[in-house]
């Protein structure tokens, strides 16, 4: 099958297919209406963490406290699974209890992501109440800046600093990439189906259209009338 013949299946069916997208388009603006997406909120705060130089009062070469910002580092790697820990959900549940606001540890779990980069560590709340975003993320900084002596106690650095730098601020979040492309995927998808249908529909139809169809079943084409203008059809009336 030739270009041309591609060209015009898709010219005679191109009611069909504008239709079939129209309609797509139609009821995924509907059901997004009718059913919208939960607006979700999300508090972050930033953590630094350093260790606290020893005292040099020997003659012996310190490195410029290179060490001490290395193992700064490696106890943010620790700090960051001691967020994800029970018994710091656990430390937040019994923060926001003392405030009146009853929060489930697991659901502080599930709800905090710490990310780690160098000596900063950013924990982000997320949620779908604001104010509830924002009471556990507060609760989060008061826990990992003021009672965090027992979280440095186990991990063996008793002499770290961790000081709150940016206090929790909600926001909204906006859309994922999965909703944005949502329609557009649904129509392109649409699109396809019809550009399908119109091709199953030109091979299923078996009528006689032009004389290609006549040298395609061997049968002899005797002649061909033009298609009359419709300038000219409306002179003829008159």
């Amino acid at each position: 099958m030739e270009l041309r013949e591609y060209i015009r299946i898709l010219r005679r069916y191109a009611w069909l297919i504008l239709l079939v997208v129209a309609v797509t388009g139609i009821i995924s603006l509907a059901l997004k209406a009718l059913r919208p997406a939960p607006q979700s909120y999300s508090a972050s705060l930033r953590v630094a963490v350093g260790m606290v130089p020893e005292d040099g009062a020997g003659g012996y070469y310190t490195y410029d406290r290179y060490y001490t910002w290395l193992a700064s580092e490696y106890l943010v790697d620790d700090l960051s699974e001691v967020v994800r820990s029970a018994a710091f959900a656990a430390a937040v549940s019994e923060e926001l209890a003392t405030r009146g606001i009853t929060v489930h540890p697991g659901e502080i779990a599930g709800a905090t992501v710490p990310v780690k980069q160098h000596r900063i560590l950013t924990i982000s709340v997320g949620g779908g109440d604001p104010a509830r975003v924002q009471a556990i993320a507060e609760a989060s900084a008061t826990v990992i800046g003021q009672r965090n002596a027992e979280f440095l106690a186990q991990l063996g650095s008793e002499n770290a600093a961790i000081h709150v730098i940016d206090p929790p601020a909600v926001g909204p979040v906006p859309p994922s990439l999965r909703q944005r492309l949502d329609l557009p995927m649904r129509l392109a998808l649409a699109l396809v189906a019809a550009v399908a249908l119109a091709f199953v529909l030109d091979y299923a139809d078996d009528s006689i259209r032009d004389g290609r169809d006549l040298r395609q079943l061997g049968l002899p084409l005797l002649a061909t009338l033009p298609r009359p203008r419709r300038a000219g059809l409306l002179r003829d009336r008159r």
